[in-house]
């Protein structure tokens, strides 16, 4: 495990000052060391292209190369930037990408939606003719490959990869910082949503703990999870999977269990619903206001108004986030059967449940017991 305070000391001796990105567990001991010491210097992006353009635009205006961090399941999203706005044949802006290895070798058995991210994140740098180096756990072989990365960056006006392996940038252990700003709990909400909702509607977790919790709660409730997709990869999608079955199972209720990241990453999907009648969809996102799965760094959830949002997109809202027990029924109640798609803005305070275990499940029967529901 490097230490941070000597990974940013020698950063900016090399005169890597900037920062933005997307959070991740593997790079968490970065990300916080970050948030806590570089002030407005290092900005949380929406998705990882954005923070590509962010860092293009720090460039242009500074001549000083950024830093672009993320996990490599989000390197999707920064491939058409790099590929149309950084290449040398382009606007040729280096820049370093410190990127989170999840899914090498075989370091998460348990969880396929990493595997073969795993096995092409080198790959997706060397198509983008990116170069790059495997990080360690050694101080120095860390500044040589600094030095290495600037003055590529500096001749080439190119980007450079640096990828970190479990364990090379995190911190000792995953923070848990609960906050009372709102009396529910993630793991509240989504049983009061169960409970309120019919018995047969359908369901999807987004990415982190909302899966976690949707599936320990069905073994709690002696409920099939049969009904339940977890999407456990592709962050910022979940809603759009549940629209698209809401459009094709119009007697269900479809419900999209979201998190404020992962809205925020992909916020265009709301305005699929002006154009679409799925009455049958709820959109519920589970606002803590953070990047609480990866170490609990802040999102912009608390800081802007989802449900007017929600209502510019079409969408049936209560017009305001709801913050209490009460306040979630009573919107559930109000829009359920209110003839359109519904949104549902939750507040709910930070915190982790540290008593579930990692879900451990075969996710092709998963998904197949859920065709076989919904095509029964």
């Amino acid at each position: 495990m490097l230490q941070q305070e000597k990974v940013f000391k020698t950063l900016a001796d090399n005169g890597i000052t900037f920062f933005t990105g997307v959070p991740d567990s593997y790079l968490n001991g970065f990300c916080n060391y970050a948030l806590e010491n570089c002030g407005e210097k290092n900005i949380i992006a929406a998705n990882e292209g954005n923070a590509i353009g962010i860092a293009a635009g720090h460039y242009f205006a500074t001549k000083k190369i950024p830093l672009v961090y993320m996990q490599n399941s989000g390197m999707g999203n920064s491939v058409n930037p790099l590929a149309s706005l950084v290449d040398k044949d382009v606007y040729a802006v280096p820049m370093l990408l410190l990127i989170g290895w999840r899914g090498q070798g075989n370091t998460e058995p348990n969880h396929p939606q990493h595997k073969l991210q795993g096995e092409i994140t080198p790959e997706i740098l060397e198509m983008l003719h990116i170069p790059y180096s495997i990080l360690t756990d050694s101080d120095d072989y860390f500044d040589t490959v600094i030095k290495n990365a600037v003055k590529y960056c500096l001749e080439t006006r190119q980007p450079y990869g640096l990828i970190a392996p479990k364990g090379v940038m995190a911190a000792a252990d995953k923070p848990n910082n609960r906050d009372n700003i709102y009396p529910l709990s993630r793991e509240e909400a989504i049983e009061l949503i169960l409970e309120h909702m019919p018995r047969d509607a359908v369901y999807t977790a987004t990415t982190g703990r909302a899966t976690r919790e949707l599936f320990f709660l069905r073994e709690k409730r002696n409920e099939t999870k049969a009904r339940d997709f977890l999407n456990v990869g592709s962050m910022g999608h979940g809603s759009s999977v549940a629209l698209g079955i809401a459009l094709e199972t119009p007697d269900r209720k479809v419900v999209a269990l979201d998190g404020d990241s992962a809205a925020i990453m992909h916020l265009g999907a709301m305005t699929m619903v002006s154009k679409l009648s799925v009455p049958n969809f709820m959109h519920v996102v589970l606002n803590n206001g953070a990047h609480e799965s990866v170490g609990g760094q802040p999102s912009a959830g608390h800081c802007i108004d989802f449900t007017s949002i929600a209502d510019a997109c079409g969408y049936a809202t209560v017009h305001h986030p709801v913050t209490t027990a009460y306040e979630l029924i009573e919107a559930i109640h109000t829009l359920k059967d209110c003839g359109r798609a519904s949104f549902i803005d939750c507040r709910i305070h930070k915190g982790l449940n540290r008593k579930l275990p990692p879900i451990i499940f075969d996710h092709r029967s998963a998904i197949d017991d859920l065709i076989a529901e919904l095509n029964g």
